[in-house]
């Protein structure tokens, strides 16, 4: 005689319904690589609905008037909420204009887009990383907007950089710790910083960095999958020749 699918701990407070017990065995059954304790209901009640906040997905429950901040994953494993944030930063892209971002890299190497502070340690962190993968052969052309709302010197320091006479070199600098005695001023770097945060507030860009790589959106310095972005250039490129 078959054996039944090993259940998810049913919390102790009260039996399941037959609905639950029900829901209880397709759980375990669709995600059969996870143990799952302490099964019972939620506190939400209703439908739930998908909305963006500040470019990130959130689901609200109308009826218990309740906001979840989560990721949903389908029984592939595959994370659908960073689909829907990926989807959403996509379609916000025509809030850009290359033609006004500041360039960083050799033309011809692959391009990423980079919202950065010149104030955020993991961007100084992310731009160690950009000369390291250089110096290795592996350069990338960076379309750069600053993000200048999170910390209180980014406006200036942005300025300073697209004021000054070699915007790349003074970029690397700033990013490397410098901090020249006198930051320089010009209407051009202050409307660039200005339009900047325009653009940003319009695609809900955050947190920085934020890159958009191969049209994905990547929240943070996450040098696992800028190191498979190269990777995957890298073979594209030799497949080629």
């Amino acid at each position: 005689m078959a054996q039944s699918a090993p259940t998810a701990k049913q919390s102790d407070t009260a039996p399941l319904s037959a609905a639950a017990e029900e829901a209880q065995q397709k759980l375990q059954q669709t995600f059969i690589n996870l143990k799952f304790e302490d099964f019972g209901p939620a506190p939400i009640k209703g439908p739930i609905y998908q909305a963006m906040a500040g470019g990130r997905v959130i689901y609200y429950a109308a009826e218990s008037e309740q906001i979840l901040f989560a990721a949903v994953y389908d029984k592939n494993g595959v994370n659908i909420t960073a689909l829907a944030q990926d989807a959403s930063a996509r379609k916000k892209l025509g809030a850009l204009d290359p033609a006004k971002a500041l360039v960083i890299g050799p033309a011809g190497a692959p391009t990423v887009i980079e919202f950065t502070d010149p104030e955020c340690p993991y961007c100084r962190a992310l731009e160690k990383f950009w000369i390291a993968k250089a110096a290795e052969g592996k350069p990338v052309r960076r379309l750069i907007y600053f993000v200048s709302g999170i910390h209180p010197q980014a406006a200036v320091k942005s300025e300073h950089i697209l004021c000054s006479p070699d915007k790349e070199a003074e970029f690397k600098a700033i990013y490397g710790g410098a901090q020249p005695a006198v930051l320089r001023k010009c209407a051009a770097g202050r409307a660039k910083v200005e339009g900047d945060a325009i653009a940003v507030k319009k695609i809900g860009i955050t947190g920085t960095p934020t890159l958009i790589v191969d049209g994905k959106l990547v929240s943070g310095f996450q040098q696992g999958e800028l190191e498979q972005f190269l990777a995957d250039h890298s073979a594209k490129t030799d497949a080629k020749h």
